[in-house]
């Protein structure tokens, strides 16, 4: 073999690999800090979190009269009395209905409008997205007169449209700057490559955009039904009928000026509370994402 053809054939050199250089000195104090400085404030922290709904448990679960500070003998008789005597049951299925319709309106207007102000430019559009911003310094309670006086016109006085109406309005601001700002970490290409293939434009979105929308939708929908649940106000003002109302109005009704039953009480919060709990456990993944996406501009 010549020294041509055994120049040709030799294998490249390996590239030199480059340790990274060693760290030199001493560590800071706030590069590695100890596990009970960590552990120590979060179990402080997660004690204060944790006692007053072990104090609710504790209410709810011991019998009437008892001041025992365990459970036991454990009695379910606070929550069958305020499922059945104090009519739990229909406040539950008023605030179920008021929930889920509420998610599904805000959701659906809060998309159209999202996807306009992410994709469409006029002339009002700042002037717009700042009204919407400034509405979220608005109280709730001063939409009360002008909204009574609107449902008052229509009929709608003792009805859940009434109520949902009310939620809607109040959620779509921060509903429409959330999706708007998550549908522009949306590449606009994506759509235009679905326009050339032959879509329209709510086709090319349906198939395109949507599904890459489901955080945000998620955490749009989950924080109008949690808001919708717990919202006292609103139910208060615009149902008279004890059959219409939700289980925030239920819950103040279980408290008079002479006494409290505390054992009802705490029931009710805890029947209250655990749709909440249930729908935060299943959608706490996509929620973070959600509101982390559509938190900053794409």
């Amino acid at each position: 073999m010549s020294t041509k053809e055994a120049t040709a054939v030799a294998p490249a050199p390996e590239p030199a690999v480059v340790e990274p250089p060693r760290p030199t000195g001493k560590r800071r104090a706030w590069d590695e800090a100890p596990r009970w400085q960590i552990y120590l404030p979060l179990s402080i922290y997660l004690v204060f979190t944790l006692i007053p709904f072990y104090w609710i448990l504790l209410f709810a679960l011991r019998p009437a009269g008892s001041t025992s500070l365990v459970p036991w003998p454990m009695t379910f008789d606070h929550f069958e009395k305020v499922w059945t005597e104090r009519s739990f049951g229909t406040y539950f299925e008023n605030s179920l209905l008021v929930g889920v319709a509420t998610l599904v309106m805000t959701t659906l207007v809060a998309l159209a409008g999202g996807y306009a102000l992410a994709r469409f430019d006029f002339k009002i559009k700042q002037a717009f997205m700042l009204a919407l911003l400034c509405s979220q310094f608005v109280p709730g309670a001063l939409l009360l007169v002008p909204l009574f006086e609107i449902f008052a016109e229509l009929q709608m006085i003792n009805s859940l449209g009434s109520v949902i109406i009310a939620e809607t309005v109040f959620q779509l601001p921060l509903s429409m700057i959330l999706i708007s700002n998550f549908i522009k970490n949306v590449p606009y290409s994506l759509e235009e490559a679905a326009w050339v293939d032959g879509c329209n434009r709510f086709t090319a979105f349906r198939i395109v955009v949507l599904p890459l929308l489901r955080p945000g939708l998620i955490a749009v929908g989950s924080f109008a039904f949690v808001h919708s649940w717990n919202h006292f106000l609103f139910a208060l003002m615009f149902l008279n009928n004890q059959e219409k109302q939700t289980i925030p109005v239920g819950l103040n009704t279980l408290m008079s000026a002479d006494s409290v039953d505390l054992g009802a009480l705490a029931a009710g919060g805890i029947i209250a509370a655990v749709p909440v709990v249930i729908v935060f456990a299943f959608i706490q993944k996509w929620l973070i994402t959600g509101f982390s996406a559509g938190a900053v501009k794409g």
